[in-house]
C-alpha cells in the first residue's frame, strides 16, 4: 500500500505552487495572460501526492496564485480549475495503474479518472459551434494527450518506483503531458466561451499548443525527477510507492 503523505508536506507544496504564479513564462495567445512556472508544477502535485490530494493541493495553490499574480488568471479566480484538473489527470496516470478500465473484487466497474476528464473535455468542445467546425484540433491535441495517458498508465507504477533514471524521466514527461492536456480540455472550453477566438487561431494552436505542453512537460520531468529521488532520503515519501 502507498505510504501516507503528511498533510504538512502537501500544504508546503501548495504554497510553492502559489508562489510559482509570480514567475511568468510565455504569453497565452488571445487571452492577454501568461503561462507561469506553476504550469510546470501543477502536474507534479498529482504525481507526488496522488489524484485527489494533488488536485486539492493545486486548487489551493492555484486560487492563491490567482490573487497574488492576476496576470496569470485568464479566467479570473476560476483559473485554478485548470491546474486542479491537470493535477488530477496527471495523478490518475501516475497512480492509477493498468488497465484503465477494470472490475474490482466486488464486481464494480473502475474507470481511470483521466479517461473521464478527456471525455468531459471532448464533449464540452463539441458542444460549441466553433468546436464542431474544428475536428482537427481535438483529434491532434487531445489525441496526443490521451496517447500519453495510455502509455504512462501502462508503465508508471513500475518505472516511478524503480531505479532507472532515464525511464523515470520519460514517464514523468508522459504523466505531465497527459495531465496538462487533460487540464487544457477544460480550459479550451472556457476559451471558446470567453474569448471567441477565430477559427484561424485554433488552427495555429493545433500545432503550437502541443509544442508548448511538450516544453512544459519537460520542465516538469526535470523538476520532478530529483524530487522523487531526494525526498524519500529525508523521510518525505512522495510519488507512487512500492508494495
Amino acid at each position: 500500500m502507498p505510504v501516507k503523505i503528511h498533510p504538512a508536506v502537501i500544504a508546503v507544496w501548495a504554497a510553492v505552487v502559489a508562489a510559482a504564479h509570480i514567475i511568468p513564462a510565455i504569453p497565452m495567445l488571445g487571452t492577454g495572460s501568461t503561462f507561469s512556472l506553476a504550469t510546470a508544477l501543477s502536474p507534479l502535485s498529482g504525481i507526488l501526492f496522488g489524484p485527489i490530494a494533488g488536485a486539492l493541493c493545486s486548487a489551493a495553490g492555484g486560487f492563491i496564485g490567482s490573487l497574488v499574480a492576476p496576470h496569470t488568471a485568464w479566467m479570473g479566480l476560476g483559473t485554478f480549475i485548470i491546474g486542479t484538473t491537470t493535477a488530477f489527470t496527471a495523478g490518475c496516470i501516475a497512480w492509477g495503474g493498468w488497465p484503465l478500465i477494470t472490475l474490482n473484487a466486488r464486481g464494480s466497474l473502475i474507470v481511470n479518472g483521466g479517461i473521464i476528464v478527456y471525455l468531459i473535455g471532448t464533449v464540452l468542445w463539441f458542444s460549441q459551434e466553433t468546436g464542431r467546425s474544428l475536428l482537427l484540433f481535438p483529434l491532434v491535441y487531445y489525441g496526443a494527450g490521451f496517447a500519453a495517458l495510455i502509455a504512462g498508465s501502462i508503465v508508471a507504477g513500475r518505472i516511478l518506483t524503480g531505479t532507472n533514471k532515464v525511464l523515470k524521466l520519460l514517464v514523468l514527461w508522459l504523466c505531465a503531458f497527459g495531465g496538462m492536456i487533460g487540464g487544457a480540455t477544460i480550459g479550451n472550453f472556457f476559451s471558446l466561451i470567453l474569448y471567441q477566438l477565430p477559427r484561424e487561431t485554433w488552427l495555429y494552436l493545433t500545432v503550437a499548443a502541443p509544442l508548448e505542453r511538450i516544453i512544459f512537460s519537460l520542465a516538469t520531468a526535470l523538476i520532478g525527477a530529483p524530487l522523487l529521488a531526494g525526498l524519500p532520503k529525508i523521510g518525505i515519501f512522495a510519488g507512487p510507492q512500492g508494495e
